[in-house]
């Protein structure tokens, strides 16, 4: 279980990576693109508008896969908490009480 969450987690490394690349690379195309317009003719508009399309549209496709990865490695987190929780409940409910005693002593100090 423990090598899915550490797979899952360079997973969505890798893809936060190459997400950030791309909107990067978004920005500089658009940045690019604004420095044209002031000379550029109706062609090189539209072609620079294709290219900076396109590098949205794979941008939009990495935040897909981030947002997917993302999800699966929260649904995984919660499944292994889970199975932790019915696998040991009294530890769990030892931590929540001394957590709540905690707090309770913190807050009582105010």
């Amino acid at each position: 279980m423990k090598t899915e969450l550490i797979a899952q987690q360079e997973t969505v490394e890798g893809t936060k990576h190459k997400l950030l690349t791309d909107i990067r690379s978004v920005v500089d195309d658009a940045d690019n693109l604004l420095k044209k317009v002031t000379t550029s003719t109706a062609e090189g508009w539209e072609a620079a508008r294709t290219q900076v399309g396109a590098k949205l549209s794979e941008a939009r496709s990495r935040l897909d896969d981030a947002r997917i990865a993302v999800t699966d490695n929260a649904r995984s987190v919660a499944g292994s908490t889970d199975e932790y929780v019915a696998d040991n409940p009294w530890k769990v409910a030892g931590v929540a009480l001394a957590v709540g005693l905690l707090i309770g002593v913190l807050a009582s100090r105010r």
